[in-house]
């Protein structure tokens, strides 16, 4: 089981505040979300807005991905969340 980023898409959950992304494993989808307090714990300077969440989210995407593969169960949750803990 390999989960992959195969695409850089991102949107912004305003509903959530967060940010959603999605990874691959093999033929599955796997979809992620990261909150804005996770955020702003790797981002500090974050403005607490949609512009300012998916500036973090992008300047931070290697490390969000490494903590979304460390979560992530096949089969287990629609979504998986990231939140401040896990960084």
């Amino acid at each position: 089981m390999t989960l992959r980023f195969l695409n850089d898409s991102r949107s912004y959950d305003a509903a959530r505040h967060s940010v959603r992304f999605w990874g691959h494993d093999e033929m599955t989808e796997a979809a992620f979300s990261v909150d804005e307090t996770a955020l702003k714990r790797i981002e500090p300077a974050m403005n607490l807005d949609e512009a300012g969440a998916l500036l973090a989210f992008d300047s931070h995407r290697a490390l969000i991905q490494s903590a979304a593969t460390k979560i992530y169960k096949r089969g287990q949750k629609q979504t998986h969340d990231l939140t401040a803990t896990n960084f």
